[in-house]
Protein backbone atom coordinates (compact mmCIF):
# COMPACT_ATOMS: atom_id res chain seq x y z
CA UNK A 1 0.00 0.00 0.00
CA UNK A 2 1.41 3.37 -1.01
CA UNK A 3 1.31 6.45 1.20
CA UNK A 4 0.68 8.51 -1.97
CA UNK A 5 -3.10 8.66 -2.30
CA UNK A 6 -3.50 11.99 -4.17
CA UNK A 7 -6.68 12.56 -2.14
CA UNK A 8 -5.12 15.62 -0.51
CA UNK A 9 -3.92 17.31 -3.67
CA UNK A 10 -6.70 19.90 -3.56
CA UNK A 11 -6.05 20.87 0.06
CA UNK A 12 -8.44 18.50 1.82
CA UNK A 13 -7.59 15.66 4.20
CA UNK A 14 -9.57 12.92 5.87
CA UNK A 15 -10.16 12.64 9.59
CA UNK A 16 -10.12 9.20 11.19
CA UNK A 17 -13.85 9.53 11.71
CA UNK A 18 -14.32 9.90 7.94
CA UNK A 19 -14.98 13.60 7.42
CA UNK A 20 -13.07 15.55 4.75
CA UNK A 21 -11.74 18.88 6.01
CA UNK A 22 -9.35 21.55 4.79
CA UNK A 23 -5.74 20.94 5.76
CA UNK A 24 -5.68 24.23 7.65
CA UNK A 25 -8.74 23.28 9.71
CA UNK A 26 -8.16 23.96 13.44
CA UNK A 27 -8.53 20.22 14.14
CA UNK A 28 -5.79 19.38 11.64
CA UNK A 29 -3.63 22.18 13.07
CA UNK A 30 -4.11 20.71 16.56
CA UNK A 31 -3.21 17.11 15.77
CA UNK A 32 -0.52 18.22 13.32
CA UNK A 33 1.16 20.18 16.10
CA UNK A 34 1.26 17.00 18.21
CA UNK A 35 2.87 15.19 15.28
CA UNK A 36 5.50 17.93 15.09
CA UNK A 37 6.08 17.65 18.83
CA UNK A 38 6.54 13.89 18.59
CA UNK A 39 9.11 14.34 15.82
CA UNK A 40 11.02 16.91 17.87
CA UNK A 41 11.01 14.50 20.80
CA UNK A 42 12.45 11.81 18.51
CA UNK A 43 15.24 14.22 17.66
CA UNK A 44 15.79 15.00 21.34
CA UNK A 45 15.98 11.30 22.19
CA UNK A 46 19.05 11.01 19.97
CA UNK A 47 20.93 13.42 22.23
CA UNK A 48 19.73 12.65 25.76
CA UNK A 49 22.26 11.23 28.19
CA UNK A 50 19.96 9.89 30.89
CA UNK A 51 18.25 6.54 30.24
CA UNK A 52 15.25 7.72 32.28
CA UNK A 53 14.82 10.68 29.93
CA UNK A 54 14.93 8.43 26.86
CA UNK A 55 12.33 6.14 28.45
CA UNK A 56 10.12 9.12 29.29
CA UNK A 57 10.32 10.38 25.70
CA UNK A 58 9.29 6.97 24.37
CA UNK A 59 6.28 6.90 26.70
CA UNK A 60 5.37 10.50 25.83
CA UNK A 61 5.47 9.75 22.09
CA UNK A 62 3.05 6.87 22.57
CA UNK A 63 0.72 9.16 24.52
CA UNK A 64 0.96 11.82 21.82
CA UNK A 65 -0.06 9.29 19.16
CA UNK A 66 -3.20 8.51 21.15
CA UNK A 67 -3.90 12.20 21.78
CA UNK A 68 -3.54 12.95 18.05
CA UNK A 69 -5.93 10.11 17.24
CA UNK A 70 -8.41 11.59 19.70
CA UNK A 71 -8.14 14.97 17.99
CA UNK A 72 -8.40 13.44 14.50
CA UNK A 73 -11.85 12.08 15.25
CA UNK A 74 -15.19 13.87 15.40
CA UNK A 75 -17.93 12.28 17.47
CA UNK A 76 -16.60 8.74 17.62
CA UNK A 77 -13.38 7.90 19.39
CA UNK A 78 -10.64 5.69 18.05
CA UNK A 79 -8.57 3.99 20.70
CA UNK A 80 -8.37 5.01 24.32
CA UNK A 81 -8.69 8.73 25.07
CA UNK A 82 -6.26 10.49 27.40
CA UNK A 83 -7.28 9.76 30.99
CA UNK A 84 -7.18 11.65 34.27
CA UNK A 85 -4.75 9.00 35.53
CA UNK A 86 -2.29 9.89 32.77
CA UNK A 87 -2.56 13.58 33.62
CA UNK A 88 -1.90 12.77 37.28
CA UNK A 89 1.07 10.57 36.34
CA UNK A 90 2.65 13.47 34.44
CA UNK A 91 2.11 15.73 37.45
CA UNK A 92 3.77 13.19 39.74
CA UNK A 93 6.78 12.94 37.44
CA UNK A 94 7.13 16.72 37.44
CA UNK A 95 6.94 16.77 41.25
CA UNK A 96 9.56 14.01 41.53
CA UNK A 97 11.94 15.90 39.26
CA UNK A 98 11.33 19.17 41.13
CA UNK A 99 12.18 17.41 44.40
CA UNK A 100 15.48 16.17 42.92
CA UNK A 101 16.31 19.38 41.07
CA UNK A 102 15.10 22.37 43.11
CA UNK A 103 15.10 25.44 40.89
CA UNK A 104 16.19 28.77 42.31
CA UNK A 105 15.20 31.21 39.60
CA UNK A 106 14.57 31.67 35.91
CA UNK A 107 16.58 29.16 33.89
CA UNK A 108 18.42 29.99 30.68
CA UNK A 109 17.29 27.11 28.47
CA UNK A 110 19.52 24.97 26.33
CA UNK A 111 22.80 24.61 28.24
CA UNK A 112 23.43 21.17 26.71
CA UNK A 113 22.50 19.73 23.34
CA UNK A 114 19.97 17.39 24.92
CA UNK A 115 18.34 20.10 27.04
CA UNK A 116 18.22 22.46 24.05
CA UNK A 117 16.36 19.87 22.00
CA UNK A 118 13.98 19.21 24.89
CA UNK A 119 13.40 22.94 25.31
CA UNK A 120 12.54 23.28 21.61
CA UNK A 121 10.11 20.37 22.05
CA UNK A 122 8.65 22.13 25.10
CA UNK A 123 7.95 25.27 23.10
CA UNK A 124 6.33 23.15 20.37
CA UNK A 125 4.23 21.56 23.12
CA UNK A 126 3.07 25.01 24.22
CA UNK A 127 2.15 25.85 20.63
CA UNK A 128 0.25 22.57 20.36
CA UNK A 129 -1.59 23.49 23.54
CA UNK A 130 -2.60 26.83 22.01
CA UNK A 131 -3.89 25.05 18.88
CA UNK A 132 -5.85 22.60 21.04
CA UNK A 133 -7.35 25.44 23.10
CA UNK A 134 -8.43 27.18 19.88
CA UNK A 135 -10.04 23.98 18.68
CA UNK A 136 -11.72 23.44 22.05
CA UNK A 137 -13.18 26.96 21.97
CA UNK A 138 -14.46 26.51 18.41
CA UNK A 139 -15.85 23.00 18.99
CA UNK A 140 -17.42 23.69 22.40
CA UNK A 141 -20.79 21.97 22.69
CA UNK A 142 -20.39 20.08 19.41
CA UNK A 143 -19.84 16.39 18.71
CA UNK A 144 -16.16 17.13 18.04
CA UNK A 145 -15.56 18.71 21.42
CA UNK A 146 -12.02 18.39 22.78
CA UNK A 147 -11.74 16.40 25.99
CA UNK A 148 -10.72 18.26 29.14
CA UNK A 149 -8.20 15.53 30.04
CA UNK A 150 -6.45 15.93 26.71
CA UNK A 151 -6.09 19.68 27.35
CA UNK A 152 -4.74 19.02 30.84
CA UNK A 153 -2.37 16.35 29.53
CA UNK A 154 -0.71 18.70 27.06
CA UNK A 155 -0.44 21.42 29.71
CA UNK A 156 1.29 19.04 32.16
CA UNK A 157 3.44 17.65 29.38
CA UNK A 158 5.13 20.99 28.76
CA UNK A 159 6.00 21.15 32.46
CA UNK A 160 7.47 17.66 32.28
CA UNK A 161 9.53 18.53 29.20
CA UNK A 162 10.89 21.57 31.03
CA UNK A 163 11.96 19.42 33.97
CA UNK A 164 13.41 16.67 31.76
CA UNK A 165 15.59 19.35 30.13
CA UNK A 166 16.70 20.52 33.58
CA UNK A 167 17.48 16.91 34.58
CA UNK A 168 19.73 16.60 31.53
CA UNK A 169 21.49 19.84 32.51
CA UNK A 170 21.74 18.87 36.19
CA UNK A 171 23.40 15.58 35.22
CA UNK A 172 26.22 17.64 33.70
CA UNK A 173 26.18 20.41 36.32
CA UNK A 174 25.08 22.93 33.71
CA UNK A 175 21.88 24.56 34.93
CA UNK A 176 22.33 28.30 34.45
CA UNK A 177 20.01 30.91 35.92
CA UNK A 178 19.15 34.17 34.18
CA UNK A 179 20.47 36.24 37.10
CA UNK A 180 23.86 34.48 37.26
CA UNK A 181 27.09 35.92 35.94
CA UNK A 182 28.82 33.21 33.90
CA UNK A 183 32.29 34.77 34.03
Amino acid sequence: MSIVTKTGDEGLTGLWSGERVWKDDPRVEAYGSLDELSSLLGLARQAVRLPATAEAIDEIQRGLARAAAELASVGKRFGRPVSADEVEALGRRVSELEARIPLKGFVLPGQTESSARLDVARTACRRAERRIVTLARLASGEAGEVGAELRRYVNRLSDLLFMLARAEEAAEGKIVYAGEDRC
